[in-house]
């Protein structure tokens, strides 16, 4: 179909006028309320066909009842009257169209789109129900009142036609304004805060520092004093000898050193020499020859080292504890040995 040269003539003002028009106000859950004139175009099938009523384009108005959801989204009940000419009388016949409308207003705009469903009823014809998808502007002149146009199109669903329509009109919204939130303030200006001197840098004021001047590396308590951590460390010495031997090889002269170090640098500690031999003789025999075995450590650790006798004990052990079990000559090569072992707790320094 064509529009009319007054349909078009109202199209342009829509497009090109200016109204001088105040903020948009706040519009969320608010009622608004509209009167409009409206230029109704019928699908040009519609006036060569007396199913239709043989109607020709015409002027009509309504009203509109709407609710804004939100400041984008809308609800909207349509109510409009028209008078429509036909094409084959000079008669003009009455017309009614309700429908409701979903709103949306363009994000940073006065443009808003809609679509809806919408029953029509003119006279002399069959009742009819249609679809419609427009697009309109809406200019506010107060925080109430604003003026708006609006071009529609609707598509039949029960018969096949293409009407339109092009309004004018003018609403006002019910209701205060939600308030806007208040304005944040700006958080008053906080001086610069002065830190306590700490000549150590270790997190505690040299007011309260009771030990300054310890070590950056150094974990420190509440009063600032180094955080010891209790370990234990320990060594073990083992050393075998020859069959039917009491006496120390040279090769384990080393290790004994060692051990007397240990015992120099932890001198709460004391050591106890075991003994050991292999289950060759009589058991009388070799508990005798562990003891010696013990006895020849011991000397050594007190007479070449300066350990105090009282720190060093030996105890022979004979067969009683074989390290291998078995008549090997392996197992007792094993057997014919010494283990001492010397254990100290130590407070060493808590790193950060």
């Amino acid at each position: 179909m064509k529009l009319s040269t007054s349909a078009l003539a109202i199209l342009a003002a829509l497009s090109t006028s200016a109204v001088v028009a105040a903020d948009k106000p706040l519009v969320s859950d608010r009622v608004f309320g509209s009167v409009f004139t409206e230029y109704y175009l019928p699908d040009q099938d519609k006036g060569e066909s007396a199913a239709f009523g043989n109607i020709h384009e015409g002027w009509g108005y309504g009203v509109e009842l709407g609710y804004n959801l939100d400041e984008m989204w809308a609800l909207r009940l349509d109510l409009a009257k028209q008078r429509l000419p036909q094409t084959t009388t000079d008669n003009k016949v009455d017309g009614d169209r309700i429908g409701l409308n979903v709103v949306h207003t363009l994000a940073g705009s006065n443009f808003y789109i809609l679509g809806g469903l919408n029953r029509m009823d003119v006279e002399s014809a069959s009742d009819e129900s249609a679809l419609n998808l427009g697009v309109g502007y809406r200019a506010y002149l107060t925080d109430r009142v604003s003026v708006f146009g609006e071009a529609n199109r609707f598509q039949g669903i029960s018969e096949s036609f293409a009407d339109a329509n092009v309004k004018l009109g003018m609403s006002v919204l019910f209701g205060d304004a939600p308030a806007a939130p208040a304005p944040t303030a700006a958080p008053e200006p906080v001086a610069p805060v002065q830190a306590p001197a700490d000549s150590d840098k270790d997190g505690v004021p040299d007011s309260s520092d009771l030990c300054p001047g310890t070590p950056i590396t150094d974990k420190v308590d509440a009063t600032g004093c180094s955080i010891f951590m209790e370990k234990e460390v320990s060594f073990a010495l083992k050393a075998q000898f020859d069959n039917d031997s009491a006496v120390v090889k040279p090769a384990y002269d080393a290790e004994i050193a060692e051990l007397a170090a240990f015992l120099k640098r932890f001198p709460g500690t004391d050591v106890e020499v075991g003994g050991h031999a292999s289950n060759v003789g009589t058991p009388a025999y070799n508990l005798k020859l562990s003891q010696r075995r013990a006895d020849a450590i011991a000397s050594i650790l007190v007479n070449q080292h300066g350990i105090a006798a009282s720190r060093v004990s030996a105890r022979g052990y004979g067969i009683t504890q074989p390290k291998v079990a078995g008549n090997t000559p392996a197992a007792h090569a094993a057997n014919r040995r010494i283990e001492a072992k010397v254990t100290a707790t130590v407070k060493e320094k808590v790193e950060r």
